[in-house]
């Protein structure tokens, strides 16, 4: 299992204590690193059933910045992937790529109900 975060980010901290009070074995990967590109984040996205909107890091400060919720519905999935694809602080964390499930930032029951 894949969990993709940015350490200094609380969510992903809380996220982070859940995964190891719950004895599930993760690779770490840092967000801003080693941002997922567009193969993977277009593969995650069509593996999820998420909305595309899911993947982006809607309350940060880029994604502001940018006025991305007034262009997004104006752009197509392709570009919304290759925007995603650029900087590892618009993506929304943390993210949890196994197998058969992929969940986009922490709810507890949700992780409940998928991963425990």
């Amino acid at each position: 299992m894949l969990f993709i975060e940015y350490p200094k980010c609380s969510t992903c901290k809380k996220a982070k204590n859940w995964l190891d009070s719950h004895g599930i074995a993760y690779t770490d990967r840092h967000i801003v690193e080693q941002n997922p590109d567009f193969e993977e984040l277009k593969e995650w996205y069509e593996r999820s059933g998420l909305p595309l909107k899911r993947f982006f890091n809607t309350s940060g400060n880029l994604y502001k910045e940018m006025k991305l919720k007034d262009q997004l519905p104006t752009m197509s999935e392709e570009e919304q992937l290759k925007l995603l694809a650029t900087n590892g602080m618009l993506v929304k964390r943390p993210l949890i790529v196994k197998d058969d499930v992929i969940l986009t930032g922490f709810k507890e029951a949700e992780w409940d109900e998928k991963l425990a």
